[in-house]
């Protein structure tokens, strides 16, 4: 179990613009079963698997924590505070905030955060570690307790600087790697307005450049095919937990790949794969009929940076007017696909049983009509024999 053997060249290529000096000593905590499960986890929420969506490219939840790190590291040279970055998604489940949903908390998606502490604390891998380079579980098991690391929104944290960055590179086509060193660059520890560090740039050209790449992917973060996307995974992990084909556990202990297979031969096949080959999604103000739709808004993800120390929104129109068009977005609208996710599984398993049985009642008429078939040559052969028999009888006498 090595890192380095499944990484993609192109991911290791962005590493080397968050910090060209790779800590040595982060390899054994990324390698240690615990975190390591997060390898298999896309950070997408599971929208990669639908053609509603641009991007197939698999960054996973590991290499986020990764990124965080590095971002920390590059920042403040501080080995707790790194830490806490790479641990800070480590109770991450398969799709992510998808199971947020799950949970009924689509506007802060944060239920699943409150595993960290006790996944940490049950690999002995990571306490070890932390033992040897003398840090206590409470020192690097909250992220947000160190404002680099982690922060309120809408201010700039490593978290939210590095899903910025590659979600513009690898998912969404909004920054190539040469934008993200020019931006990337521009970046230096700040005081904020309420005196706590953060990170914030210095120029404000390119400052913009960040906000609109930032702008663009926080509206893709609660559209219409995610919100509708992230829900549907959530009801289809919903109906195979109920049905005992998957349990909570196996969120957080098998990979991505394997819940979908386990999906795709379920009864649940058929609408998945719809939803998996769909171009995009109906939207309507009124209620659609007989069909499986989403109705509800959605965390809203978005970045005021500083530049020099004031908020841009303060000092630039198109920034406040690029903010405000993430916050006045609509959700109000019924989203859904020509499926009915409820009641047409149920039809499409009653079709596909009577299918089935069409199949057999074919197969079984033909055993019959070759077995009718054969009485009637038997019948013909004895019929013939008979008549020979007779005729050599009376060719005999005579």
């Amino acid at each position: 179990m090595n890192y380095l053997d499944t990484v993609n060249k192109r991911t290791l290529e962005y590493f080397k613009v968050l910090e060209s000096d790779f800590p040595e000593w982060l390899w054994e905590y990324i390698n240690t079963e615990a975190l390591f499960k997060q390898n298999y986890i896309s950070v997408t929420c599971g929208t990669i698997y639908s053609d509603l969506f641009e991007s197939s490219y698999f960054y996973s939840s590991l290499d986020h924590s990764i990124g965080v790190a590095l971002i920390v590291w590059h920042f403040t040279h501080d080995k707790k505070q790194t830490l806490a970055g790479l641990f800070h998604d480590i109770a991450t489940p398969v799709f992510k905030h998808c199971i947020d949903f799950l949970n009924g908390d689509y506007m802060t998606q944060e239920s699943t955060e409150d595993l960290t502490t006790e996944i940490i604390s049950n690999s002995s891998e990571i306490m070890s570690l932390l033992k040897r380079d003398n840090i206590k579980l409470e020192e690097v098991n909250d992220y947000h307790k160190y404002p680099i690391a982690d922060n309120d929104t809408p201010m700039l944290s490593a978290d939210r600087l590095e899903y910025t960055l590659s979600n513009a590179l690898f998912h969404y086509n909004k920054l190539n790697l040469q934008e993200i060193e020019e931006i990337y660059n521009d970046i230096i520890i700040q005081s904020n307005e309420n005196n706590v560090s953060e990170l914030g740039f210095k120029t404000l050209d390119i400052a913009m450049r960040f906000v609109r790449a930032m702008s663009k992917l926080a509206i893709i973060y609660f559209e219409e095919r995610t919100r509708y996307s992230m829900q549907f995974l959530a009801d289809i992990v919903k109906k195979l937990n109920e049905e005992k084909l998957i349990t909570i556990d196996d969120l957080y202990s098998k990979k991505e790949s394997d819940i979908i297979r386990i999906i795709e031969s379920s009864k649940y096949s058929k609408v998945y794969d719809i939803w998996k080959t769909a171009k995009m999604v109906n939207i309507s103000q009124q209620q659609p009929e007989n069909v499986y739709f989403v109705h509800h808004g959605a965390k809203k993800r978005y970045i005021n940076p500083l530049v020099n120390g004031k908020r841009i929104t303060l000092i630039e129109k198109e920034a406040k007017e690029l903010i405000d068009k993430v916050l006045n977005y609509d959700m109000s609208a019924y989203i859904w696909l020509d499926f009915d996710f409820w009641k047409g599984c149920e039809k499409m398993l009653d079709l596909e049983e009577n299918s089935k049985k069409l199949q057999e009642l074919k197969k079984r008429l033909e055993q019959i009509g070759d077995s009718l078939w054969c009485r009637k040559q038997r019948k013909r052969v004895k019929r013939v024999r008979k008549q020979n028999n007779w005729k050599r009888f009376l060719e005999w006498y005579g």
